[in-house]
């Protein structure tokens, strides 16, 4: 346990956010570091300037590989120095994710330890490990990059859910820009003007429309009203309004349906920014195995998204697992349960024991 601690410490105290690129290379320094010192190979990557690490046996071929993130969004300077409090431990990563890239270490370091206390080495592994850069901007030079490096049967995403869930299907990602435009006038002769912003409103409220629905689960599409960018002084008429969007959609939506019948139906321009698939698990005798280990555990889903949307591209089944932090994720309350933190790491050895070898 004090290892698992120490180390997710040690990850929180780098602030490897996107504005601070080189804290997210310290960090993966860092975790460089520690495998050297527990002689484990290793491959570093670096698509873009983002940074990855990935550990395998010497074919490439693992049948389980492990997958988690450092980097995290910002905080204040507050939440990268960790603390104890309660059974919890506080920061910044604590739970979303460097607590993941903690345990797949340690979890790493001990297995390689066993099979060179009996006579093996590292490419007697039966699981592999990868540790990305980006997934906090969408994994694209992470995971979408270095899954097309490997071969594996199964893969689990330590990033979500908590040990009473498992995470089998998360919604996709769309986003979308509103543009609107008018005419400038003086703010003291409104009526020599057309306001963007006004404009921006009234497509709002159409756009609005096609998110009217409701269900106790909240299992449908989602509309996030974002960003604004309107106006220049005060007594001006706005000639130009944009608005973004962050629509979370299911498997029961069809999006460049939804697009076009937005577009019919407002006035602006709308853009399309991004789209992120769908995660939906695959089966696998794995996750039965796995499941094995913790009886109490029960399948679900996700509103949000992990790095575990690009699996499908390359035909890996998988699920998105985690410990337990109170959905506190980006908050400023961020923490991790350290008894479920042993529980996760406890489970996933005795899986991996139960595997047996490539």
């Amino acid at each position: 346990m004090k290892e698992l601690v120490e180390l997710t410490k040690s990850l929180i105290r780098y602030p490897s956010v996107h504005s601070r690129p080189d804290q997210i290379h310290a960090c993966a320094d860092h975790i460089e570091d520690y495998l050297k010192s527990s002689h484990i190979a290793f491959q570093r990557f670096n698509f873009n300037n983002t940074p990855s690490i990935l550990v395998l046996p010497e074919n490439q071929f693992a049948p389980v590989v492990l997958m988690s993130h450092f980097d995290v969004v910002d905080g204040p300077d507050r939440l990268f120095s960790p603390w104890e409090e309660n059974g919890c431990l506080y920061g910044r990563g604590s739970i979303d994710d460097k607590y993941a890239v903690a345990l797949s270490l340690v979890l790493l370091k001990n297995r390689v330890d066993r099979l060179r206390s009996n006579g093996k080495s590292q490419n007697a592994l039966n699981f592999g490990v990868l540790l990305t850069g980006d997934e906090e901007i969408g994994g694209a030079n992470g995971a979408q990059k270095i899954l097309h490096e490997f071969k594996t049967n199964f893969c689990i995403a330590l990033d979500g859910g908590n040990i009473q869930k498992i995470v089998v299907k998360e919604k996709g990602i769309l986003r979308l820009k509103l543009i609107t435009r008018g005419k400038s006038a003086h703010g003291a002769r409104p009526w020599l003007g057309e306001n963007a912003i006004e404009r921006l409103i009234d497509d709002y409220q159409r756009l609005k429309a096609f998110f009217d629905v409701s269900a106790p689960d909240h299992w449908h599409r989602t509309l996030n009203f974002s960003i604004i960018h309107a106006g220049n002084v005060i007594n001006q008429v706005p000639d130009y309004a944009e608005a973004h969007f962050d629509i979370r959609y299911t498997e029961a939506d069809d999006i460049d349906a939804l697009v076009k019948a937005v577009r019919k139906a407002i006035e602006g321009e709308l853009q399309v920014v991004s789209t992120s698939p769908l995660f939906l698990g695959g089966n696998s005798p794995y996750l039965g195995k796995l499941m094995s280990f913790s009886p109490s555990t029960q399948l679900g889903c996700e509103h949000g998204a992990s790095d575990a949307r690009h699996l499908a591209d390359h035909g890996i089944p998988g699920i998105v697992w985690g410990a337990n932090g109170g959905m506190s994720q980006h908050a400023e309350n961020e923490h991790i349960h350290i008894d479920s933190f042993i529980s996760l790491y406890n489970i996933l050895d005795q899986f991996l024991s139960a595997i047996g070898n490539p």
